[in-house]
């Protein structure tokens, strides 16, 4: 605890909840973000209202840094200054459709980015790196659940293939400078002061407002819906288990989610997947009125299922996530309309 954990993405929603725990936890925290408006600016404002207010600007314990990690040198000093030996990326321009439309963006932060991160890391003795995939990475599969012991080399989005770069590229670390690495691939996960960009965010922002909702490929969707109380759990424990070698690798028939370095790779994810429909009646019981459906085709870079195996986690750390949609989704509707202050339009 004497050391500084660093969380990159912290004004994010991940990122927020993460700091909060760890900061409850007693661990001092440095917390860094851009805080960039591709979604709500108002929405991480917030969130950092929350940090400062409840543990202080001046206090000893957290510091909130605004910087990008594409500044090399800011962040370059931020480790001499800090020297953290726990790394947390959650950093990252998000969005699959965004990334067909500003694909330069991806390629800033996803790629040289996390690149000027890792030469921090391996210039500093990180101990642990753990830093954020996702899901979408397995792309063309089609073989349900996912999971990390399948290849996955078909990525459908600029946004998933800048993921599985990010997988090799810690690889690579760990297998030249001996920096432990893990890999989180994230599957949909929501929870209250979530991203608006996502679909419990998108949905019950319609519903409550009677505009109608575009439901792609029909309805013929389904997605592993993950608490983000239960991943913060998940990545808390990994803090102290980071990856070590897979003492049975066997290079003539590779397992892709382990290596001979200190390098995991590993599903974070619900594993009772809720198909669409379902999940939008779901936001329909919790806030009382009937969603205005528009069904449209599958839309480019999307995958038509996810569904997280995840039973190497639960080897590692001995939990997977575990709250149910219908008691997620309560918490999420009722922080929703408090927050947005839908109380008497309903």
């Amino acid at each position: 605890m004497n050391n500084y954990i660093l969380v990159t993405g912290a004004a994010g929603f991940i990122g927020f909840y993460l700091c909060k725990k760890l900061l409850e936890k007693g661990f001092r925290v440095i917390g860094l973000d851009n805080l960039n408006d591709y979604y709500d600016i108002t929405l991480k404002e917030k969130r950092l209202e929350i940090l400062n207010e409840k543990f202080s600007k001046n206090s000893y314990d957290w510091k909130f840094i605004k910087s990008d990690l594409i500044e090399q040198d800011l962040l370059l000093k931020i480790f001499n200054d800090y020297e953290p030996k726990v790394v947390i990326n959650l950093a990252a321009q998000a969005g699959v459709r965004y990334s067909l439309k500003n694909p330069s963006a991806y390629i800033k932060s996803n790629i040289v980015g996390f690149s000027n991160l890792l030469e921090c890391c391996r210039l500093h003795d990180v101990k642990n790196l753990l830093y954020a995939s996702s899901s979408s990475i397995y792309g063309g599969n089609t073989k349900i659940p996912f999971s990390e012991t399948d290849p996955a080399n078909h990525p459908v989005s600029l946004y998933a293939a800048t993921k599985k770069s990010n997988e090799l590229m810690a690889h690579v670390y760990s297998n030249l400078y001996n920096l432990p690495s893990i890999g989180m691939r994230f599957f949909t996960v929501y929870g209250p002061l979530g991203r608006p960009d996502m679909a419990p965010m998108i949905f019950a922002r319609a519903i409550l407002s009677g505009a109608p909702i575009k439901i792609f490929n029909n309805g013929n969707m389904s997605r592993s819906f993950t608490y983000i109380e239960d991943i913060i759990e998940i990545i808390f424990k990994l803090i102290n288990n980071p990856a070590l070698p897979d003492e049975n690798f066997d290079r003539t028939n590779p397992n892709p989610s382990t290596s001979w370095n200190s390098h995991r790779i590993f599903n974070l994810g619900n594993e009772k997947p809720t198909n669409l429909i379902d999940f939008i009646e779901t936001l329909e019981f919790e806030i009382g009125i009937k969603a205005n459906k528009i069904y449209e085709n599958m839309q480019p870079g999307d995958v038509q299922h996810t569904t997280s195996d995840c039973s190497l986690i639960k080897d590692w750390v001995g939990m997977v996530p575990k709250t149910s949609l219908k008691d997620g989704i309560r918490i999420f509707i009722n922080w929703y309309k408090e927050f947005y202050n839908y109380q008497e339009k309903i």
